[in-house]
């Protein structure tokens, strides 16, 4: 399949590239920076046999040009693999208002950037897949990540309205959920920017990296917890028949997916119900 990924320089984007390369897909492994600060991982994954395509999910035109592009080089698009992430680490009061548009832009907003710049392409065609990212922080709630955490709970959000708006046009629409994995994302986080409000609240203002750092522990005595069951998670989607996917998918080995996965089912029948009683549930047939 000719696969788009975005957030491709690093975490799940990288191992998703290679992996998706080693089987035979053709891949477009999208990042902001190719010939700057993402240099490196550009000319690694151009080795690897991916068409690298610059794309700042934040950027309207960028992200026009960069779907553009990942299609010419493919020459078509048949899934869009919605990755790029961003975060902060620490109280909630301390984000300032662009802390949660900056949170929002990547996390939200560029999905829906990418997403509505490839849907013409799959429209026309008359199918696509696309898979977003999301994470369990975007079916709970996180003490410490709370932009973070709203962005992904908006995610699945504007998953959910994808997958019945664009059934009749054959493209189905899924969300991957990982738990916490120890990738270059958790090496990026962020500071929230209000330090005076830190200041404020005292030794508190301290626990969100104390969890951090026993979070990283936790993840240290559990090596099951491999970010390639994530990359695994999403070709197997791409690899199953149009309409037998799950919408929701968890990856997770620290006992989350046993949890999650039933407020998920109950979630899914509780949404159907409703479209029923709306009279709307014929468009969540997908077509095939």
């Amino acid at each position: 399949m000719k696969i788009l990924i975005t957030g491709s320089s690093t975490g799940f984007g990288m191992l998703t590239a290679k992996t998706l390369l080693k089987e035979g897909h053709d891949v477009a492994a999208t990042m902001r920076g190719v010939d700057g600060k993402n240099k490196g991982p550009a000319a690694e994954l151009t080795k690897a046999g991916a068409k690298v395509v610059n794309l700042d999910v934040t950027d309207d035109a960028s992200v026009d040009k960069g779907v553009r592009d990942s299609i010419n080089a493919l020459g078509g698009l048949d899934v869009v693999i919605n990755n790029a992430g961003f975060g902060y680490l620490g109280l909630q009061e301390t984000f300032t208002t662009n802390d949660w548009k900056r949170t929002f832009d990547v996390n939200v907003y560029g999905v829906q950037r990418v997403t509505k710049a490839a849907i013409p392409h799959m429209r026309k065609q008359g199918s696509g897949l696309f898979i977003n990212v999301s994470s369990i922080a975007g079916r709970l709630a996180f003490p410490f990540f709370g932009a973070y955490t709203a962005s992904k709970w908006a995610l699945e959000g504007l998953a959910e309205v994808y997958r019945v708006e664009l059934a009749r046009d054959g493209i189905e629409t899924v969300l991957v959920e990982p738990g916490g994995f120890a990738t270059e994302f958790f090496d990026k986080i962020q500071d929230p920017s209000d330090g005076e409000r830190a200041e404020q609240i005292g030794d508190f203002a301290n626990a969100p990296k104390e969890f951090f750092e026993g979070f990283g522990k936790a993840l240290e005595q559990n090596p099951e917890q491999k970010p390639q069951d994530v990359a695994d998670a999403i070709l197997k989607l791409i690899n199953t028949r149009t309409g037998e996917r799950p919408f929701r998918t968890v990856v997770d080995k620290l006992g989350m997916a046993e949890a999650i996965t039933p407020q998920n089912d109950a979630q899914l029948k509780m949404t159907d119900t409703m479209h029923q009683a709306f009279g709307i549930g014929d468009l969540t047939k997908l077509k095939v």
